[in-house]
């Protein structure tokens, strides 16, 4: 029997193989596929380890394949000058069970979060986005930049940090022309992105028809990037309602209806509702694979043509 190659790639080889628009589209099908019953992805596993850091854990298959993400996140290594998040994404043929990539773990987890935030831009602010503001400076910030820039060429976006000289330094690796450090929300803005770990909201201004909110970064109960006044009066939307109940601290701690809040998967198939929205994203071993998926078409084209 003939051995199936494994094909390796660092940080930059993974984002090579996850170009936006076709992570997109896969990340749509993986929603679809979701719903249908089709996929499988359970909730994340997080094992301790000493010192405050998690290994989490998330496995996830469909019929044509499989994934299991294995990161660790180790907040102490800020001060040993090393990445906080370290980790890797394997992926196995659905058929049989055999390793075919292994991507870079962080690569993965902040491209695939940035393309469900841009599909969910695409339906709920279809004419795209024209002034955008982020607020965060880290890993995540940065990919939902690149993604804006990439993806929507006349879009001007500004950018928030918490603490003073975070956004100089962090826009001088983007073009001056277009990214810029911000000081408040323009009121010109017609996107807002939350990419913090706050604990209190960063932004709570009242909803307002034409602006999209989307949050990325709360991730556990005791977290809140996006405050109630906004919620209040917003179509509101999740990539993972099964997550979301566990994992969204800004609609947890505003207490929520859950029966009206929508999936991704819902939002793609439904007519956009008219008015002001909020996306929330905690992400889900599904994307992952969406992002295998497009991985493992776009590594068999770099094999025809080195070949």
């Amino acid at each position: 029997m003939r051995t199936q190659q494994i094909s390796t790639h660092d940080a930059a080889g993974t984002q090579d193989l996850l170009p936006w628009p076709a992570l997109m589209e896969e990340i749509a099908r993986a929603a679809r596929d979701i719903e249908a019953g089709r996929l499988c992805a359970p909730a994340r596993q997080a094992v301790p380890f000493p010192g405050g850091a998690v290994m989490l854990s998330m496995p996830a298959t469909a019929a044509d394949v499989g994934i299991h993400k294995l990161v660790n996140v180790a907040p102490g290594n800020r001060a040993r000058g090393l990445p906080t998040i370290s980790g890797m994404v394997s992926v196995y043929d659905g058929e049989t069970g055999q390793l075919r990539l292994l991507l870079d773990g962080p690569a993965v987890t902040t491209r695939r979060t940035a393309a469900v935030s841009m599909l969910a831009v695409s339906r709920l602010l279809p004419g795209g986005p024209r002034h955008a503001v982020v607020f965060g400076t880290g890993t995540q910030a940065a990919g939902h930049v690149r993604a804006l820039l990439d993806l929507h060429p006349g879009v001007r976006v500004d950018v928030i940090g918490h603490a003073p000289g975070r956004a100089e330094r962090f826009v001088s690796a983007f073009d001056p022309d277009r990214v810029r450090p911000a000081g408040r929300v323009d009121p010109a803005a017609d996107l807002i992105v939350t990419a913090t770990t706050s604990a209190t909201p960063v932004y709570d201004q009242p909803a307002r028809a034409g602006r999209l909110v989307v949050g990325v970064g709360a991730y556990r109960d005791d977290l809140a990037e996006i405050g109630v006044r906004t919620l209040a009066d917003s179509h509101l939307f999740v990539d993972d309602p099964e997550g979301a109940r566990h994992e969204a601290g800004d609609y947890l701690q505003a207490g929520v209806d859950w029966a009206s809040v929508r999936s991704l998967a819902g939002l793609l198939a439904d007519r956009p509702p008219e008015g002001a929205a909020v996306f929330k994203s905690v992400g889900c071993a599904a994307w992952d694979l969406a992002a295998a998926r497009c991985a493992l078409r776009f590594d068999h084209v770099l094999e025809r043509n080195s070949s």
